[in-house]
């Protein structure tokens, strides 16, 4: 498979992005060497690999869900620097 210059014009097009016509050829000669090594690599056997989603080991980092004690409303007013009955009182921010 080869990518033509008109090709290109139309993947540019659907980007909305815009290149001088010199441009469009290196493009075009990059993404042809692009698939060219995309073929290459098709020639591998990779019957014995297994499928992974990352390329690194990672593992699940995040922490056990459960049930956690909740705050009440006045314990979190308490330490508010400005605060009335139910709501924290902050600077108005629009004019």
């Amino acid at each position: 498979m080869s990518v033509s210059i008109d090709d290109v014009k139309y993947i540019a097009e659907l980007a909305r992005l815009k290149f001088a016509e010199g441009d469009l050829r290196q493009l075009a000669n990059e993404l042809n060497s692009i698939l060219t090594y995309m073929e290459k690599l098709d020639e591998l056997d990779t019957n014995e690999v297994e499928p992974m989603t990352h390329v690194l080991d990672v593992r699940n980092v995040f922490r056990k869900e459960g049930v956690a004690r909740r705050i009440t409303h006045d314990e979190a007013l308490k330490n508010a620097p400005d605060a009335d009955n139910e709501y924290f009182r902050v600077p108005k921010v629009i004019s």
